[in-house]
């Protein structure tokens, strides 16, 4: 049997665009290009399997280096010169490119085969000495920075103290002997730093280049990339190898970089830079301003409209807007890379929305071309970017919720409120929040904690309320007794401003002006067209009025979770339920109860109201009850002063809840089953409020769902008193309400019983934050101390509270939805976990067949724009 060569590297003319996983998206874009005739400079192109096999035995597949040197001659033959000729030099550029786009993350190296012999031919044949001489000075900067490991700034460093010499602006300005002696000086700096000599052999130049380029797969900027982009399961970098041209041959020669739309506003209009005299790095360097590109239509107008004609041709062909860097080689326009460009989420809207009316595209298409996360940007305030160069970044951590807030640090929830009222713009810096936290928050442009991850109190709230909250950033040190957050040396106290970022998860030292959002008309056509292809209804998690009339402007469906618990820390009512906790019988629970009755009432009319016939899902009180009680001894004192109780009683009913792992205490159902007295009070208030909405000639659909049931018969006890309530207030009332009685599915036993607890709910709704912590055995307050490291290290792909384990908790689910519709084939399907706005988890609720998703309001149109793709793409 005759084995097979692997192949390893390809020509540009063996190659198209469908080859990206193999020849990386650069290679796969300049095949393609080459195929359809565009003036592309010729070159080949090494896999990604053979860098995947240089990551693993840090050394070339067998096969490689014949297929390099047998494609290297074909290119040398192809341009009639040769590299490392004494004569007739080829000079080659080497460049990384993996199959998605991870812009200046890995390295290229320019001009290589300029060597001492080289650069004399080279002189000698363009007739311009200046140009060789700068060409070769860049060839031992970026060939000793990227492959012999010489700092950037040395060379940086040497090169300004010889243009501070001459007293020169430019490095265009240095003559050909001025050149020369950088030249001598630049490698003797590699000799220092590197230890060795610049290598003179074109041959080995070549070698350790494509060592760097597979070995800048693996660099800390190329992993944080990935890392930050969810970029995964790729095999590594290719490497482009191309004869060179060159923009720096004098005033008839330059490069710049253009898209075929604007990037920022998605205008239809061609929007670029470029340099006269240059090479690629120095535009975006930016130690010379590069010019506008239609400033080029004056100074070339033949090459310019070339350009035109290829950014039409470019876009027409890929369908999308590109990305194209280009040079201009002594009157003759090269086109050098073209990639799908990255754009705002402006940007990416009204392109998609256009590209459609210009049939560019289908409406499918177009809902694909804008990712779902992406849609953040639109929502929410925004840092200028301007303004973001000028101040000094202190920290970063989570982004827990989006936007962009500056404002004054404040410490003290009660002290976020008086300055709110006095008109001060403040941010809640906080160790980690907690529900006492509410009206502090609420006040607040923005939270800053520096413990607690994604789904930790901080976050969730934040997102709910649609305020910028940055989380679990390590690095800060918060002092709250002593009004100060510690940030390395610096010492920031109550009332210096910060500005937070809760898009990047970034803080900044000062103010940074803000850009507000606009939502301008592509973005309700691209809704619309969401809502169209979409299968999965859409609700959302809100607790008041305002948070209900917020998400029903962005498209829900429904209220998929009311928590009721968040309504108890308003104004008296904290006073209401520590009178019930502190009561000592029946009769005194009752009596606080009573006064807190007509509170809840008052909310659920308010939520009923603004719904307008939508469903409501109401969850019954969740948390375990010493969270409603003071933690400080001035909060106790105070508490025990209101209410004329000592403190030692106050103290002993805090010791008497203390739980050593609360979250799997005595909370949720398990409350309403020892304290039937508070699922009552519930109960009457929601029916209640329905019936007075409802004889104001609105529709109600309250949906009453108990959390926390891992077995069959705590929802019967709850189910069988809800009923009752029901039954008595309709009664009373005279009035038919419509309502479900349905439980969240958190515990793990309550996913493998599904069966038994749906023959007695009309509903499940997966609380996702719950269900992973018991399922994976984390704990979501204090995982964040080693799940990022447990995700770089691969264990987990993404932090399992951000985007659902769909191997694991996922695999809960699907038995729990099998097994409830199975035993009741008319139950009703949802999740109102975090998760339900996080856009992998939708598309994965879409393919298990639920009937609904639930988020923070500000996370609607994402889980709207998410469930339609996931329709599309399953098609």
């Amino acid at each position: 049997m005759v084995s097979v060569m692997k192949k390893y590297v390809y020509y540009f003319t063996e190659g198209n665009k469908s080859m990206k996983e193999v020849l990386g998206g650069k290679g796969a874009n300049l095949a393609e290009m080459t195929r359809i005739r565009i003036p592309v400079p010729p070159g080949f192109t090494i896999t990604t399997e053979a860098c995947a096999y240089y990551s693993k035995s840090r050394k070339w597949p067998t096969e490689l280096k014949g297929q390099v040197k047998k494609s290297l001659e074909r290119l040398e033959k192809q341009m009639g010169s040769k590299l490392g000729d004494k004569q007739n030099p080829l000079f080659i550029s080497v460049r990384s490119g993996a199959a998605a786009s991870m812009p200046g993350m890995m390295d290229t190296i320019l001009n290589l085969g300029m060597n001492d012999e080289a650069v004399k031919a080279v002189a000698a044949k363009s007739k311009n000495e200046r140009f060789a001489w700068d060409s070769y000075r860049r060839f031992i900067q970026m060939f000793g920075d990227v492959v012999m490991g010489v700092d950037h700034k040395y060379f940086e460093e040497l090169l300004e103290a010889a243009k501070e010499a001459k007293g020169f602006k430019y490095d265009t300005e240095f003559s050909a002997n001025d050149l020369k002696k950088i030249v001598i000086a630049y490698k003797e700096l590699v000799k220092k730093y590197a230890g060795k000599h610049f290598p003179q052999e074109p041959s080995e130049q070549l070698s350790m280049a494509i060592n760097a380029v597979f070995g800048s797969w693996n660099n800390d900027r190329a992993i944080t990339y990935r890392k930050l982009n969810n970029i995964t399961g790729l095999l590594g970098t290719a490497v482009n190898i191309q004869a060179m041209v060159f923009g720096n041959m004098g005033e008839t020669s330059g490069t710049g970089v253009c898209f075929t739309r604007d990037p920022a506003t998605g205008k239809n209009e061609f929007y670029g830079e470029y340099l006269m005299n240059a090479q690629g790095e120095d535009v975006v360097a930016g130690i010379r301003t590069p010019l506008p590109i239609v400033e080029l239509k004056k100074q070339m107008p033949k090459q310019y409209h070339e350009l035109v004609k290829m950014r039409d041709m470019l876009e027409k062909h890929y369908k999308d807007m590109q990305d194209i860097e280009f040079t201009i080689q002594e009157g003759k326009l090269y086109i050098l890379q073209t990639r799908n460009g990255k754009r705002t989420a402006h940007a990416a809207v009204r392109i998609a929305v256009d590209m459609v009316k210009e049939k560019l595209i289908d409406e499918k298409t177009a809902l694909l071309r804008v990712p779902a996360q992406q849609l953040d940007q639109l929502l929410h305030k925004t840092l200028d970017n301007e303004g973001k160069k000028k101040v000094k970044l202190l920290a970063k951590g989570l982004p827990a919720s989006p936007g962009a807030v500056v404002g004054k640090i404040v410490f003290h929830a009660e002290h976020a409120v008086e300055m709110a009222e006095k008109g001060e713009k403040v941010i809640l810096v906080r160790t980690e929040t907690s529900p006492e936290d509410i009206k502090g928050m609420n006040a607040a442009q923005g939270i800053l904690t520096a413990r607690g991850g994604m789904t930790s109190h901080a976050a969730v709230v934040a997102r709910g309320m649609g305020k910028c909250c940055v989380s679990g950033v390590s690095d800060i040190k918060v002092k709250e007794d002593e009004k100060q957050l510690v940030i390395k040396e610096l010492v920031l106290k109550e009332g210096d401003f910060i500005t937070l970022d809760g898009g990047t998860g970034e803080v900044f030292h000062g103010k940074i002006p803000l850009v507000d959002p606009v939502l301008g008309g592509e973005f309700g056509v691209l809704m619309k067209w969401a809502d169209k292809h979409r299968k999965l209804n859409v609700r959302t998690n809100a607790d008041t009025p305002h948070d209900s009339k917020v998400a029903r402007g962005f498209g829900a469906e429904g209220i998929g979770l009311c928590r009721t618990e968040h309504m108890f820390f308003e104004g008296d009512r904290i006073q209401a339920v520590r009178e019930m906790i502190l009561a000592d019988n029946l009769e005194g629970r009752k009596k606080a109860l009573a006064k807190l009755l007509p509170m809840q009432r008052s909310d659920f009319i308010g939520i009923f109201t603004e719904m307008k016939g939508l469903p409501v899902t109401i969850r019954l009180l969740d948390p375990p009850l010493h969270e409603f009680l003071p933690k400080e001894e001035e909060d106790i004192a105070e508490l025990a002063k209101t209410m004329g109780v000592s403190k030692e009683k106050i103290k002993s009913k805090i010791e008497d809840l203390h739980e050593f792992n609360p979250m799997l205490g005595h909370r949720g159902c398990r409350l309403g089953i020892i304290f039937p007295e508070i699922s009552e009070m519930q109960a009457r208030a929601i029916f209640e409020a329905a019936a007075d909405v409802k004889k104001k000639g609105i529709t109600v659909k309250p949906e009453v769902m108990v959390p926390l049931v891992g077995i069959v018969k705590e929802l019967e006890l709850q189910k069988e008193l809800i009923e009752k309530v029901a039954a008595e207030v309709m009664k009373e009332k005279k009035v038919k309400i419509d309502y479900m009685i349905g439980t969240m599915i958190e515990v793990p036993r309550a996913a493998i019983t599904a069966d038994e607890i749906a023959k007695v709910a009309e509903f499940f709704s997966f609380g996702t934050n719950d269900l992973t912590q018991m399922g994976l055995g984390l704990s979501r307050d204090d995982a964040g101390k080693f799940l990022p490291k447990y995700v770089d290290m691969g264990i987990y792909e993404k932090d399992p509270f951000q985007a659902l384990d769909q191997q694991g908790v996922g695999e809960l689910m699907k038995i729990a939805v099998a097994k409830g519709r199975k035993a009741n084939k008319k139950l009703k399907l949802g999740i109102c976990g975090e998760h339900g706005g996080e856009p992998s988890s939708v598309e994965f609720c879409h393919k298990i067949g639920l009937d609904y998703v639930s988020c923070s309001p500000y996370r609607v149109p994402i889980a709207r724009l998410a469930a339609a793709q996931a329709v599309v793409r399953g098609k």
